[in-house]
């Protein structure tokens, strides 16, 4: 491909939108949902998350600072993921709600006991009617082109709030544990 020449970006102005964009998101979520989210995270014997592209790179980091908190951890897919069981809790993530392995994922694992918590644009999907907790966060999903609720592409909005969420409900769980942020840190990587 030919390069192209393009005027300078304007990332003043993708940066004041995802700001704003990004606020507006995050003040519609309801903060009780995401207590009840860190109530069933800090109930669980173990942890599992699972979503797909930009939505499960955002669980990803979830789960990461889950196990910085002590707690075990993993990651649906992986090769070192074991079976679920009652008393495990699954965090799913899907902007529209109907992600076909994730819904499908979510209703076996309710199946066999397992606690759902989905973080979903759409609280009237087949995901949050088969999970436990929800926690609606007010953004567009991928297919939404229009640009009525994001002017950003596709599910970033959605993906960037899920993010945050994810930090908010470890930052509640890790001051509740009145743990140590050195603590903490002796769970961090050290092999990079």
């Amino acid at each position: 491909m030919d390069a192209v020449e393009i005027a300078e970006p304007d990332v003043r102005a993708g940066l004041l939108l995802a700001r704003q964009e990004l606020a507006a998101a995050l003040a519609a979520v309801e903060p009780s949902a995401v207590a009840s989210a860190a109530r069933a995270v800090a109930g669980a014997d173990r942890v599992f998350v699972f979503g797909l592209g930009r939505s499960g790179i955002a669980l990803r980091a979830l789960a990461m600072r889950l196990m910085h908190l002590g707690i075990e951890t993993h990651v649906v897919g992986e090769t070192t993921a074991p079976a679920v069981r009652p008393g495990d809790v699954l965090v799913v993530a899907s902007g529209s709600g109907t992600t076909a392995s994730v819904v499908r994922s979510t209703e076996k694992a309710a199946s066999l006991g397992v606690r759902i918590v989905a973080l979903t644009a759409a609280p009237g999907s087949p995901l949050a009617s088969a999970s436990d907790v929800v926690v609606a966060v007010p953004a567009a999903v991928k297919t939404d082109h229009g640009g009525s609720a994001s002017r950003q592409y596709a599910g970033s909005l959605f993906e960037q709030a899920v993010l945050v969420v994810g930090d908010a409900l470890f930052h509640a769980l890790w001051m509740a544990s009145g743990t140590s942020a050195e603590e903490l840190w002796t769970r961090h990587a050290n092999l990079e």
